[in-house]
């Protein structure tokens, strides 16, 4: 038996062709395929041919998965909870920040985050806010508000904090980005937000200086 396969660059066809007949009975098939169109033309021992025509079925397209937020989800083990709550000169309290401010005429940073599955939230945390340094320095010129939105259920805050959150998130994050920086006025006026900065400490204070040039 002689088989010949004749495909276009554009698809590759594989057909299994199973032959009953003997080997007295040889024959030659030719098979063309373009498109969705296969030809198939048989040439039997005794010189009589058959042609058929036929539809190859339409390959299967991927599904594109739903777009999702650039951030990396971290593995529980490697997720630090909470963030910055519950540290020194950090409140979660946007409307004790703002009264905070009021009192003592310091700009506000308001810090969003996900401290159990945003990468870039953690690093920024980790490179500045929780560095000595910036505590230093912020001590006496800002007054600090962090807002968490963790996922892990182990993490979550109280139904109460959430408020508190959700209502800040509300008023100066509503495009919910993470991380996020926001830095208001002493009178709850928004001045600028922005994202990570590399440089630690140091870089960052030199951005709130370009912000708040009294800083």
């Amino acid at each position: 038996m002689f088989l010949r396969i004749a495909c276009s660059p554009a698809r590759a066809l594989i057909l299994v062709l199973a032959l009953s007949a003997g080997p007295a009975l040889a024959q030659k098939t030719t098979i063309k395929a373009k498109d969705d169109k296969v030809k198939t033309k048989t040439t039997a021992a005794d010189g009589s041919t058959s042609k058929t025509k036929t539809v190859a079925p339409a390959a299967p397209q991927p599904v594109s998965p739903v777009a999702s937020a650039p951030q990396t989800v971290l593995p529980a083990a490697a997720a630090p909870a909470q963030g910055l709550a519950g540290a020194d000169g950090w409140v979660s309290d946007l409307g004790a920040a703002q009264a905070q401010a009021k009192a003592t005429n310091r700009p506000i940073l308001a810090v969003f985050s996900g401290s159990d599955w945003c990468k870039p939230c953690i690093i920024y945390e980790q490179e500045v806010f929780a560095k000595p340094e910036f505590a230093a320095y912020a001590k006496d010129k800002l007054v600090l508000a962090h807002f968490d939105f963790p996922r892990l259920k182990k993490n979550q805050p109280t139904a109460a904090q959430l408020k508190l959150n959700e209502a800040a998130a509300a008023q100066l994050n509503r495009e919910g980005d993470f991380p996020l920086a926001v830095v208001l006025s002493p009178e709850g006026k928004v001045l600028a937000k922005t994202g990570y900065i590399a440089g630690g400490p140091a870089a960052f204070e030199a951005y709130l200086k370009t912000v708040v040039p009294t800083l």
